[in-house]
């Protein structure tokens, strides 16, 4: 499905796969060298998760349905739960993804509908409390 495909979705909007790609990529580079959020991701290889996150954020916005047809519902509290998402790892991973979402350089108004889903998200993934 491209964007011509759905004109008026925010994935469009934002110039599609190329822009959700960007993110990921920008995102995974600060969590690669993490040492708080790195030991969640268990595969050797970030690119996995790298492509989790990238299918979902871009059906999320009104891209393809990619993530869905290969994993079904996200459940995302549920995908998260056997990680100790603290605020400290919350806030961790708001830092790196505010530098991916920063690197887009998006219009204000599609920099801020992204920021605000985002910084919303990560605060609902919070299951514990910093030690």
């Amino acid at each position: 499905m491209s964007p011509a495909e759905h004109p008026d979705s925010f994935y469009a909007a934002v110039g599609g796969a190329p822009t959700f790609s960007r993110l990921v990529e920008v995102f995974y580079a600060g969590v690669a060298t993490d040492e708080l959020l790195r030991p969640m991701y268990p595969e050797q290889d970030l690119g996995p998760a790298a492509e989790r996150l990238r299918t979902f954020l871009e059906q999320y916005w009104g891209g393809p349905t990619t993530y869905s047809d290969a994993r079904g519902h996200p459940r995302l509290r549920m995908r998260h739960a056997p990680y100790k998402v603290s605020p400290a790892a919350r806030d961790r991973w708001l830092t790196h993804m505010r530098a991916a979402v920063d690197a887009l350089e998006l219009p204000p108004l599609q920099h801020a509908t992204l920021w605000d889903y985002l910084e919303r998200a990560a605060h609902a993934m919070l299951n514990t409390v910093d030690d």
